[in-house]
């Protein structure tokens, strides 16, 4: 990875001379994601982050390409989690943008238009390694291995509070939702975890209320939303407020956690276990992060857009300085070069530290980049990073847990793949 990272840049901007000769033409970055709607916590920040990422990169003079310096472009797509819309988002990025890059939040929006990105070899970026499969050579995953990093934070509970022995499950039954259950299912079956209750919901449902009454039913000790929806998880958490759970309560993301302290109360969001931190934590500080500085990335962020920082405020930003890496290394912006540089580079730095490219069992391809992930918990009302955790070595001693899971709940590559019609060309390998 290039000593020049965003960070860096951001923190000494100004003090180098650029190259004001040379400038060529712009290189465009699709980014298609909801920008509106219920999954807009996923998709609109994340282009905040880029925004930040591009000027920062632009205001040095353009990245460096074949001895000249050229800007680069975000042309970002709302496509409200809407398939349809991401079809027709699609068509116009390529056709009338001709991007190098796009940026995308992955599962069903990805189905419709993976096809046609594959025959023009876009490479595609998503945040789900399940979307992976053999078939789409150009799809990777390097910066958020959703949802396999979940088991960090049950093998964090397990550990640090073993008499925690009773969770219920709730999580929605689509691209994001079900993998997420196949983790929990898996993590809580390595941890000898009891799952005594376990809702699946169709992501228009808004019975949060109900949901919880049947999830408390079971008396668990741990209550966990999987990877519900930002709007869903707030609305899960208040009715355990007002439901008087007093246990364990556990999620993948935890956006605008202050607000939802705000709506419940401190002693209740206390201990509040999910996996993304806020940027200015000092546990950041003290590690060679991929954001070398990424307190500097976080204000920046805040003074630009105040109180919209999410789960992926930084993570489409985090991709952008891997590519550009990438980028510099082939000396070009064609995918195929750029993936090659991706992969000969060996482990790469993502945000929180090395990772190795994996996914072969799992995926049927090498694309997804794995390392350590941050258990968060809250503290004193500010998230903090309790652990890193491996999911390197979870899954060395329990991969084949996750595998069964998968497979129950019809997430492996081929069982996608069979379901949209499409004849599996690989058989199913066993980890």
């Amino acid at each position: 990875m290039s000593s020049g990272s965003f960070a860096h840049r951001l923190a000494v901007r100004g003090s180098l001379p650029r190259l004001t000769a040379g400038v060529a033409d712009t290189i465009n970055i699709g980014f298609l994601a909801p920008l509106t709607g219920p999954v807009e916590a996923w998709g609109l920040p994340g282009l905040n982050g880029c925004h930040i990422w591009t000027d920062s990169i632009n205001r040095d003079g353009g990245l460096v390409l074949g001895g000249r310096r050229r800007h680069i472009r975000i042309i970002p797509f709302d496509c409200g989690y809407d398939p349809a819309l991401a079809l027709q988002g699609v068509r116009r990025l390529v056709q009338d943008h001709d991007i190098k890059l796009l940026l995308t939040l992955g599962g069903d929006i990805l189905t419709p238009i993976i096809d046609y990105l594959t025959d023009r070899k876009i490479l595609t970026a998503t945040l789900l390694p399940s979307d992976l499969s053999p078939d789409t050579p150009y799809l990777i995953a390097p910066s958020e291995s959703h949802p396999i990093y979940n088991v960090t934070a049950i093998d964090w509970l397990a550990r640090t509070r073993p008499e925690l022995r009773r969770i219920a499950l709730c999580s929605q039954t689509d691209a994001l939702g079900l993998p997420s259950l196949a983790t929990y299912r898996a993590a809580c079956a390595a941890a000898r975890i009891s799952v005594v209750k376990e809702v699946q919901y169709d992501p228009r449902d808004i019975d949060a209320t109900g949901m919880v009454q049947s999830m408390m039913a079971e008396d668990p000790e741990i209550l966990c939303w999987c990877t519900s929806y930002t709007p869903m998880v707030h609305a899960l958490t208040e009715a355990a407020y007002k439901a008087g759970f007093k246990g364990q309560l556990l999620s993948c993301t935890l956006d605008s956690y202050k607000r939802l302290t705000g709506r419940t109360s401190p002693a209740f969001m206390e201990g509040f276990i999910f996996q993304f931190p806020d940027f200015d934590d000092p546990e950041l500080a003290q590690k060679a992060f991929f954001f070398n500085r990424p307190k500097d990335f976080y204000t920046e962020y805040q003074r630009r857009f105040p109180h919209s920082w999410t789960a992926v405020s930084w993570e489409y930003a985090a991709i952008l300085d891997i590519w550009r890496a990438a980028v510099e290394r082939a000396g070009s912006v064609a995918p195929v070069s750029v993936l090659a540089a991706m992969k000969q580079s060996g482990a790469v730095m993502h945000a929180f530290g090395p990772a190795l490219w994996w996914g072969l069992d799992m995926f049927g391809i090498d694309n997804a980049l794995i390392g350590d992930w941050p258990v968060v918990q809250i503290q004193n009302g500010r998230a903090r990073i309790v652990e890193f955790g491996s999911i390197p070595a979870w899954l060395e001693r329990h991969g084949a847990l996750l595998q069964e899971q998968m497979i129950a709940l019809g997430q492996m590559w081929d069982q996608r793949q069979t379901r949209s019609g499409q004849a599996a060309p690989v058989s199913r390998r066993s980890l």
